[in-house]
């Protein structure tokens, strides 16, 4: 077992009923790079009582987490994936101040931000399993003035009823993404509006590129970090 301390950039939803958890390492030689803690489980997700801390409070968006693991974990173009050590408590050891998030901001990669595909409700959003597969990396931070979020009824997937979908649209490097939204707060919240767009401007955008599913790796908005969420 061995740990690190990262700030937690994204802390998203994930099938069937936990997190995606992923930050950048503050200690030791990885310091600046992203980690992903996972689970041992073939899904992978973050349950609710692995991100438990000992004072019975759940890691968050932004605290600053010492992260007890057993082995890096990559899988495809997941490479930040490490594997849990589920017998330990995390700790919050603080929280992320603006400053230092905007420390943690991505140069521009062409490698992840490869020439997409779209989904019918989405711009920019997918790529086949081919082209993920000599993607290196599956996760940014960036930053982005013009964002909007669009809450819109989209048709379900082969056949399934219609659902309230939450999206963020935002121009990155000459080209403009519209990729589904996984912050939960941003859901919850998004979801009890009214259908319509939502301009932002300028916010602070974790992307991940998931797992491969039907032959392709799907873009989303793990988490939207504005001035308004950071505490004080």
């Amino acid at each position: 077992m061995f740990q690190r301390t990262i700030i937690c950039l994204a802390n998203s939803r994930k099938p069937p009923s936990g997190r995606c958890i992923a930050g950048k390492v503050l200690n030791g030689a990885d310091s600046g790079q992203w980690l992903r803690p996972v689970s041992a489980r073939q899904s992978r997700e973050v349950s609710e009582e692995e991100r438990r801390y000992e004072t019975g409070e759940r890691a968050q968006l932004l605290d600053i987490i010492s992260v007890p693991l057993n082995s890096h974990s990559p899988l495809g173009h997941q490479t930040e994936n490490h594997i849990l050590a589920d017998d330990y408590y995390w700790a919050k050891v603080g929280t992320a101040t603006l400053d230092q998030v905007a420390a943690q901001l991505d140069p521009f990669d062409a490698n992840f931000w490869v020439q997409a595909e779209s989904t019918y409700h989405g711009l920019n959003d997918k790529v086949s399993e081919q082209v993920a597969a000599g993607i290196t990396s599956s996760l940014k931070l960036i930053a982005t003035s013009n964002l909007q979020i669009r809450v819109l009824m989209e048709a379900g997937f082969e056949g399934r009823p219609s659902r309230k979908r939450v999206r963020a649209q935002f121009g990155y490097h000459n080209q403009t993404y519209t990729l589904s939204v996984t912050d939960p707060e941003i859901e919850d919240h998004y979801l009890t509006q009214a259908e319509g767009v939502y301009p932002i401007g300028n916010a602070t955008l974790c992307i991940s590129l998931v797992e491969t599913w039907n032959g392709y790796a799907f873009r989303v908005v793990a988490s939207v970090i504005t001035p308004d969420r950071f505490g004080g």
